[in-house]
């Protein structure tokens, strides 16, 4: 049945309104035709409800993800009318987000939820637009959709602000996942305006997801217009630098132009997934850790590394590519492979061929879209030589780095650049520690981004090469512990 199961929230909702409705009036018995009429007390004035105070915005990040918006843990059991119903398998996180009961779309089982794996048979929120927020903030705090013991009276507040005064219905401007009506011109100038700096051109800058199946701006407004919807008019969680353009008054016109734009733009970038994966595919994929080492590392002595790090192309090869004649002659990355530079010129058939063959088959373990998109990065790949010196000192300009990796880095990895730890031992390994040890490995980050984390590619920015060496320059300036 499509509509088995219904929130209580709603039940008590609509109590609400009917009770409202019927005014409270009781049928009164008839006075004795003989008695004289009785002076009637006035009735007092019913109070106007208390406006609440609060934000709406918020109340629309939380409705996304509220979890992540407190930075609280997340709730242990299920949330207690999941168990209501059967169709929707996930659990935990997801059971207790409003957008996995209510949908995007904010109709619930009447939407885009209505069939699929996210479907619930909950019905949706948008029927409540426009009712007072008092009702919904009860609904809110009522028997198993009662999320007080969850979220404070404000955060509440304003998931109910939100409900009653903020939500889009999409119905006239979204059909069969298509943007309509929508004028993709304006769109680009509104996506230049708000939203270049962060995902780049093309959209390509942020993959959401992993080299499984990547994500992109382009991505998400073509599988899932209304998330894409709702992120861009109330921002991602957690990204205090997002701007939520509900904020910046933009009309329902201008978000249906946005979405037929976003709609235009690619949806993968080869040659950036194919540096992500060369650097680590079993972090870029989520793979699961290798059991064995790599057969060809039975070849070698001189790199006594076991595990994962016998499968990283970039162990064998070098992040100067270039192998047993680059930094990885000598020390402990020395294996006396060759690298991938000498072979960057070869048909792209070849190199497929090469990682499809004997003791360097990784078929087994990467699609051929995978294994394709390394093939573009070799075949891109140059001698890093005249960018880095042998002293580790990098050809640039710390001055405009400065002013780059405030625009796009500063935000993850802090003014100090000591935000984010990478060591995993009991020393410490930040950004600018890295930089000063290992300038290769991160001017080959800057290009192509983190594997297996959210982190901007470069290479997809309207960069070019000479500034990554002024962010990398800059970078070296940071503090190393």
């Amino acid at each position: 049945m499509n509509k088995r199961v219904f929130s209580l929230f709603f039940i008590v909702l609509g109590l609400m309104l009917v009770v409202a409705a019927c005014g409270g009036q009781a049928t009164k018995a008839p006075a004795a035709a003989e008695a004289p009429a009785a002076t009637e007390a006035p009735v007092a004035a019913t109070e106007a409800p208390v406006a609440l105070s609060g934000d709406p915005i918020r109340g629309g990040l939380l409705y996304d993800d509220w979890v992540k918006v407190l930075g609280v843990e997340t709730p242990a059991e299920n949330q207690v009318l999941w168990a209501t119903q059967t169709t929707n398998t996930r659990s935990g996180k997801d059971t207790w987000r409003c957008k996995e009961c209510h949908g995007w779309d904010y109709k619930g089982v009447e939407g885009a939820y209505g069939g699929g794996s996210h479907q619930t048979g909950f019905v949706g929120v948008l029927q409540v637009a426009g009712t007072d927020a008092n009702e919904i903030l009860a609904a809110l705090k009522t028997g198993d959709h009662d999320f007080s013991a969850q979220m404070d009276d404000q955060a509440l507040t304003d998931i109910a602000l939100f409900l009653s005064d903020n939500m889009l219905d999409s119905a006239a401007f979204i059909a069969e996942k298509k943007a309509v009506g929508g004028d993709a011109a304006n769109g680009e100038t509104i996506y230049t305006e708000n939203c270049v700096d962060c995902h780049g051109p093309e959209g390509l800058v942020l993959n959401f997801a992993d080299e499984t199946g990547p994500e992109y701006f382009g991505t998400i407004a073509i599988d899932n217009p209304w998330e894409f919807v709702h992120k861009a008019r109330f921002g991602q969680p957690q990204v205090a630098d997002m701007p939520a353009l509900v904020d910046l008054g933009l009309t329902d016109q201008e978000y249906i132009d946005l979405l037929a734009y976003a709609q235009t733009l690619p949806t993968s970038s080869p040659v950036a997934e194919g540096g992500r994966l060369y650097d680590n595919w079993i972090a870029a994929t989520g793979a699961a850790d290798m059991t064995e080492n790599q057969p060809l590392w039975a070849t070698q002595t001189t790199n006594t590394r076991t595990g994962n790090d016998t499968w990283r192309c970039k162990e064998c090869h070098g992040w100067d590519f270039k192998g047993v004649d680059g930094r990885y002659a000598e020390g402990s990355h020395a294996t006396g492979f060759v690298g991938v530079l000498a072979s960057k010129d070869k048909p792209a058939e070849e190199l497929l061929a090469s990682m499809k063959t004997g003791d360097h088959d990784f078929s087994a373990y990467l699609s051929d879209d995978q294994l394709n998109s390394i093939v573009a990065f070799v075949q891109q790949v140059e001698d890093i030589a005249p960018y880095i010196n042998d002293d580790k000192t990098v050809n640039g300009d710390a001055v405009n780095g400065k002013v780059l990796y405030e625009s796009n880095c500063q935000a993850c990895h802090a003014e100090d650049g000591k935000a984010v730890d990478f060591d995993d031992g009991e020393g410490v390994e930040f950004v600018g520690t890295v930089a000063a040890d290992n300038p290769w490995e991160v001017l080959s980050k800057l290009q192509n981004g983190q594997p297996g984390a959210i982190m901007t590619a470069g290479r997809n920015m309207d960069w070019t090469t000479q500034d990554l060496l002024d962010i990398l320059t800059y970078i070296q300036t940071l503090p190393i512990e």
